[in-house]
């Protein structure tokens, strides 16, 4: 039997132990190592050997250090035929689109059940791309409006960043902290967040933020 190692990329303790637990449930599915930020993900795999000591990696889109999608980029340059399945707690809408274009194998929301985990690392470490309906869903509406994206979408992956972070509630100074950027770096992103969202405030940011999370019809 082959048996597919993996390493897990979250910066939450009982998430990556949730996650080892479901895991351990496949005899197929070994979890080798752990890593709590962006940069332990990339000394990790690079220490394991990638695919000679690895199969998967299952890696969360909100990490300290480099965020998910840094470290998907990064790990598609120097390990380009090593897997990632992307975790996240933001529904298929806000990020399944952009993690596929960027190389990712598949995208799983953190509440998904524990058969359709297993289901995505057996599928993705075959080879396979794993979407789910909603997923489908989103790259379908992508691919029918073509290079005239919208919402979040249209926005750069640095101008993405800052959207996450004002979204939640982080001040120009905080994010600037958080991602390493100066202030006034953090402000000019914001404004060209607003000019491609048609938004004029946070306020409304939040409000267009909270729409766009929603599935399509609701």
């Amino acid at each position: 039997m082959t048996v597919t190692r993996v390493l897990i990329g979250d910066d939450h303790r009982i998430v990556r132990e949730g996650i080892k637990q479901v895991l351990a449930d496949a005899d197929d599915v070994q979890v080798v190592a752990e890593a709590p930020s962006g940069p332990e993900v990339l000394e990790v795999v690079q220490a394991l050997g990638a695919r000679s000591g690895l199969e998967l990696v299952l890696l969360d889109v909100a990490l300290p250090g480099l965020d998910g999608l840094e470290v998907l980029q990064c790990l598609r340059q120097s390990h380009p035929d090593l897997p990632v399945l992307m975790l996240s707690t933001y529904p298929e809408r806000q990020y399944a689109v952009r993690c596929i274009r960027m190389g990712a194998a598949g995208y799983l929301n953190k509440s998904a059940d524990p058969d359709d985990m297993v289901a995505a690392v057996r599928k993705v470490a075959a080879g396979g791309l794993y979407v789910t309906p909603a997923t489908a869903e989103a790259l379908a509406a992508a691919v029918g409006r073509g290079d005239a994206r919208r919402g979040p979408e249209a926005l750069s992956h640095r101008e993405h960043q800052v959207y996450r972070l004002l979204t939640q509630g982080l001040t120009v100074t905080e994010i600037g902290a958080q991602l390493g950027l100066a202030a006034n770096t953090v402000s000019t992103y914001r404004a060209r967040i607003l000019e491609k969202t048609g938004t004029k405030n946070d306020v409304e940011l939040a409000l267009y933020a909270e729409r766009h999370a929603r599935p399509a019809g609701l």
